[in-house]
C-alpha cells in the first residue's frame, strides 16, 4: 500500500508561482509512476503533469506545457509540481496520485493510489 501527501498549496495571484508536493510511503518509491491530476469546481478531474520511477521522462498537459515542471526525488520519496506563471483557470483542487507501472498513463482509473488533494486558488 502506498500512502500520498501533498502539501504547498494556497492563495497566490496571477503570474505568481506556487510549488506542490507530494511525499509517498513505502520502499518502493522509484518504481512508481507519479502524476498530478486537478479537479475544478463542478468539473471532471484532468490529468495534470506524470514522471517515470526514474525521472527521466515526464509528460504534460497542454494547458500547462511551459509553465510546470515536475521533479523527483527518489532518495525523499517526494515528488515535486513547480508551478510559475499561474492563471485563474489553474484554480483547482490538485491530487498527486501513483501507479505500479513504467508505463505513463493520463486517466485516473488506471492511478491506484491518491492523495487527500490541496488547494491551489489564483487571483486575478
Amino acid at each position: 500500500q502506498v500512502q500520498l501527501v501533498e502539501s504547498g498549496g494556497g492563495l497566490v495571484q496571477a503570474g505568481g508561482s506556487l510549488r506542490l508536493s507530494c511525499a509517498a510511503s513505502g520502499r518502493t518509491f522509484s518504481s512508481l509512476y507519479m502524476a498530478w491530476f486537478r479537479q475544478a469546481p463542478s468539473q471532471e478531474r484532468e490529468f495534470v503533469a506524470a514522471i517515470s520511477g526514474s525521472g527521466d521522462n515526464t509528460h504534460y498537459a497542454d494547458s500547462v506545457k511551459g509553465r510546470f515542471t515536475l521533479s523527483r526525488d527518489n532518495a525523499r520519496n517526494t515528488v515535486y509540481l513547480q508551478m510559475n506563471s499561474l492563471k485563474p483557470e489553474d484554480t483547482a483542487v490538485y491530487y498527486c496520485a501513483a501507479r505500479r507501472s513504467a508505463n505513463l498513463a493520463v486517466t485516473t482509473p488506471l492511478y491506484e493510489f491518491w492523495g487527500q488533494g490541496t488547494q491551489v486558488t489564483v487571483s486575478s
